[in-house]
């Protein structure tokens, strides 16, 4: 029998009820790898990138042992050796040659050690099961079917502690000599990458004025190119408000309010799941979108589907389950105000009346906008405005956020505001957002130095 796992969409009853999981499994000679696909589901709350690392870590694990179970004497030499072809990968440098049929590349230690973390947490659940030691018939070699398979895997992990120790704490290490994993995670190259990844303050006007805009809507009235309203929004959002590009497809139409004393917009960012409906008839958003839409959140949606959109875990302020958009400068929400309405009254393309929705933001058709979509439009109008689309020069969309957090660092917000006005749930995790470029620091450096005469 050919031996092979690959990937497919599932979707997932676990239960009489008509309540369903968009889940991806495994699929071998076998049948689906049940155990995994459970694993999964007890973890719905994770992100659709969770979900697809797992799937891939342990349809790498299946597919080494499929052309190497009869190459090694024990589990725990082919665990080990597993180990080292994830950073080595398997084919002869010398020879170009790869016998096993797999030719992998190299991964860094860090892609490697995200892998391994993966299957650690897969075989730590899956020996804590009822049907574990029923399941486990016969000696790994002799094991026939992948489900037995990796339940031999986690028969050693948890009786030699075969797989990674990265998970655990120098002084849980301690404690926990007797039971060290014989493969260790590689240690992490820290590199500090100098080059700014935010959106350059000089540009941010000209791109929301010359490159958002619609050049086949021809001249508005004034003889100027018809702006994009939408996308103006969505990218003052993000580099005024700090918003994370994913947030902003979460958004409904009633989360926009007026400050009418201020002429302001207010805009809250509610959990797409668990926060309140916009109807007090219903306990949440979930239950909103499925009474009145026929919709899950985005967030149950698989990452290869249009609706799907990613949530980070940002933190909430208020009971209700939203925070609260800060825009800095903040003359910007007014700013934003304008826009938003502009883009109600002109450009709006409004649901039909077969396919509903309460989202913000909609495409040509009147469905929801996606963030694929904004990135598409997003890479357009940098490349309008003569400027190179990157990642490294910050002029990716994500180089907003960074523009906002930066900004707050330059004007002397203190760490813990940062925080709060990014909406982080540590302190820490703002740093990446406020280092200087090496340019930066330079110039700092030649003033301090001028002024004091060092």
């Amino acid at each position: 029998m050919v031996k092979y796992a690959v990937k497919i969409k599932t979707r997932y009853k676990n239960d009489r009820t008509n309540k369903e999981l968009s889940l991806p499994a495994i699929y071998t000679e076998s049948g689906l790898l049940i155990s995994h696909l459970r694993y999964l589901a007890e973890n719905s709350h994770k992100s659709g990138s969770w979900h697809d690392r797992s799937v891939f870590a342990v349809m790498l694990l299946i597919r080494y042992i499929n052309v190497n179970q009869s190459a090694f004497e024990d589990a725990t030499s082919l665990l080990q050796s597993f180990a080292q072809c994830l950073t080595l990968g398997t084919v002869n440098p010398s020879t170009l040659e790869d016998d096993s049929q797999l030719y992998w590349s190299p991964r860094s230690y860090e892609d490697a050690n995200t892998l391994l973390g993966q299957i650690t947490a897969y075989t730590d659940w899956l020996s804590e099961q009822p049907d574990y030691h029923q399941q486990r018939l016969n000696k790994f070699r002799k094991a026939t079917s992948a489900e037995q398979r990796l339940n031999w895997c986690a028969y050693y992990h948890k009786h030699a502690r075969v797989f990674l120790n990265h998970l655990l704490t120098p002084s849980e290490n301690a404690h926990s000599l007797g039971y060290a994993r014989k493969i260790q995670a590689h240690r992490r190259t820290v590199v500090q990458v100098s080059t700014s990844k935010r959106f350059p303050s000089t540009e941010i006007r000209r791109l929301l004025d010359e490159g958002m805009i619609k050049p086949r809507a021809g001249v508005n009235e004034l003889g100027n190119p018809t702006p994009d309203y939408k996308n103006q929004a969505i990218t003052l959002l993000m580099h005024y408000g700090g918003v994370r590009k994913s947030e902003i497809f979460h958004l409904y139409l009633t989360d926009i309010h007026i400050d009418r004393q201020r002429s302001e917009a207010v805009v809250r960012i509610y959990h797409p799941s668990e926060g309140s409906s916009p109807d007090s008839r219903y306990r949440n958003r979930r239950e909103y979108l499925a009474r009145e839409f026929r919709l899950k959140p985005r967030t149950d949606y698989a990452k290869s589907e249009r609706l799907h959109a990613g949530w980070k875990g940002p933190l909430l302020t208020d009971k209700r389950k939203f925070f609260q958009v800060q825009f800095f400068p903040p003359e910007k929400a007014a700013e934003f105000l304008l826009v938003w309405r502009d883009y109600l009254i002109h450009q709006r393309v409004e649901p039909n009346r077969f396919n509903c929705h309460p989202y913000a933001f909609t495409n040509s058709k009147g469905q929801p906008e996606t963030l694929k979509n904004y990135q598409r439009m997003h890479a357009d109008a940098v490349r309008r405005i003569g400027l190179e689309h990157s990642k490294n020069l910050g002029t990716t969309e994500h180089g907003h956020r960074h523009a906002y957090g930066y900004r707050l660092a330059d004007h002397g917000f203190s760490q813990v505001e940062i925080q709060k006005a990014m909406h982080h749930k540590s302190p820490d995790s703002c740093l990446v957002y406020i280092q200087p470029s090496d340019d930066e620091l330079r110039s700092k450096m030649k003033v301090v130095s001028g002024s004091q005469n060092i």
